[in-house]
C-alpha cells in the first residue's frame, strides 16, 4: 500500500492531500483565494504566490494530522512543478523539496496537466488506457489520446484562449463575480441560449482545434449593445461554447483508433451543461463517458498525489532530483506539431 503526499499551488488554490494506492483520499485540505482576487475580477499572480507561502506549511501539517500519519510514513511527496503561475509553482515545489530532503522521502515533480489527465482514474477504477481526453480549464483547452502514464498524443489545442478563461472573462464583462465559471453557469439557468446570436469559432473547419477569443469579443459587443440581459448572454455564450467543443471533439474522436472511453477533466468539466453534452457525444460514438466528481475537476492536491502514485508504480520509476526547476509551461506532448496561428498558450 503506497501513500503519497500531494501539493498543489499552480494558480489560486492552495492544496495538500494524502492519497493511497487503493484510490482513497485519506485526507485533503484546500484553501480558496476567491476573496483575495474578487476585487480584481481575476487572479493576481503576486497575491496568489504570497497566499501560497502563508498557507501551505500549516495546511500540510493539518493534512498529516487529519490522517494521523507522519511525513516519514509517506512513500513519496508529489508536487506540481508546472505549468502555472511561476511564483505559486515555486512555492509548492520548494516546500516539497525541503520536506523531501528533511525526511529522506522521494520527490516526484508532477505536471499539473498530467494531474488532471489521470484524475478520472482516481475516481473510477474502470478507466483503463488508452482513452480520449478533453482537458478544459482556465489555462488549457486540448484533446489528447492517453496511452499510459507519461504517454500523451495531442490531437487538438486552442490557437488563442482556453475555454475556462472565456468563461471567466464573460463573467467579468457581465459583472457576475469571481470565480467566473460557476457564476456564468448559474446565470445561464435563467437565460435563453438562443437569445443572442453569437459565433461558433472554428466550427466546420477541417482540423479539431479551438478558438475562443472571437467568442469573448462577441460577448462584449452583445453586452455593450444594451439589447440583451446578462442571463441571456450567459446562456447563449455557454451554448456557443458547448457547440464549439462538441464539434471539435467529434472530429478528433473520428481520428482515434481503438479508444472506447471519453474522459473530460479540468475546471470546466464541473459544468453540468458541458458534461451533459459530452455524455451525449460519447453515446453517439458508442463510447463510455467518464468525468471526475466536481471536487476533483478544479485544482486540487488529490489529483497530484494520485499522479505521484501512478508514477511510483511504474517499473522505471526514479525520484526527481532536488535541483529540478519549476516550469511556467510544460506541454504533455512536447513533440506535437505547432498549430498555425497559435500563440504560446497552445
Amino acid at each position: 500500500m503506497a501513500l503519497v503526499l500531494g501539493i498543489e499551488s499552480s494558480c489560486d488554490e492552495t492544496a495538500a492531500a494524502l492519497v493511497d494506492s487503493d484510490r482513497r483520499i485519506v485526507a485533503q485540505r484546500i484553501a480558496s483565494q476567491d476573496a483575495d482576487h474578487a476585487p480584481y475580477g481575476g487572479v493576481v499572480p503576486e497575491i496568489a504566490a504570497r497566499a501560497h507561502a502563508e498557507r501551505l506549511a500549516p495546511m500540510i501539517e493539518g493534512v498529516l494530522s487529519d490522517a494521523g500519519v507522519t511525513l516519514a510514513e509517506c512513500d513519496a511527496i508529489a508536487a506540481t512543478a508546472g505549468p502555472g503561475l511561476i511564483g505559486g509553482v515555486m512555492v509548492g515545489l520548494v516546500t516539497a523539496k525541503a520536506l523531501a530532503m528533511a525526511s529522506d522521502t522521494p520527490l516526484i515533480a508532477i505536471n499539473h496537466l498530467e494531474g488532471h489527465a489521470l484524475s478520472p482514474r482516481l475516481a473510477d477504477p474502470r478507466i483503463a488506457f488508452p482513452y480520449a481526453l478533453l482537458l478544459v480549464s482556465g489555462g488549457h483547452c486540448q484533446i489528447l489520446r492517453v496511452d499510459g502514464v507519461g504517454q500523451y498524443r495531442r490531437f487538438a489545442t486552442t490557437i488563442d484562449d482556453a475555454l475556462g478563461e472565456a468563461f471567466d472573462k464573460t463573467a467579468k464583462i457581465l459583472g457576475l463575480g469571481f470565480p467566473g465559471g460557476p457564476a456564468v453557469e448559474q446565470a445561464a439557468k435563467e437565460g435563453d441560449p438562443k437569445a443572442v446570436p453569437l459565433p461558433r469559432p472554428m466550427v466546420g473547419s477541417g482540423e479539431p482545434h479551438f478558438s475562443f477569443a472571437g467568442l469573448k469579443s462577441a460577448v462584449l459587443r452583445a453586452h455593450d449593445s444594451g439589447k440583451y440581459g446578462a442571463a441571456d448572454i450567459a446562456a447563449s455564450f455557454q451554448q456557443a461554447a458547448v457547440d464549439c467543443v462538441t464539434d471539435r471533439l467529434h472530429i478528433a474522436l473520428s481520428r482515434m483508433d481503438d479508444v472506447d472511453t471519453l474522459v473530460v477533466a479540468g475546471g470546466v468539466a464541473a459544468n453540468a451543461t458541458v458534461r451533459a453534452a459530452l455524455e451525449t457525444l460519447a453515446q453517439d460514438h458508442s463510447m463510455l463517458f467518464a468525468a471526475p466528481p466536481p471536487k476533483l475537476c478544479t485544482d486540487n492536491a488529490a489529483m497530484i498525489a494520485w499522479a505521484g502514485i501512478e508514477r511510483l508504480a511504474m517499473p522505471t520509476f526514479a525520484p526527481d532530483p532536488l535541483d529540478i526547476s519549476a516550469r511556467p509551461r510544460w506541454p504533455l506532448d512536447p513533440g506535437a506539431e505547432p498549430v498555425r496561428g497559435a500563440g504560446v498558450k497552445a
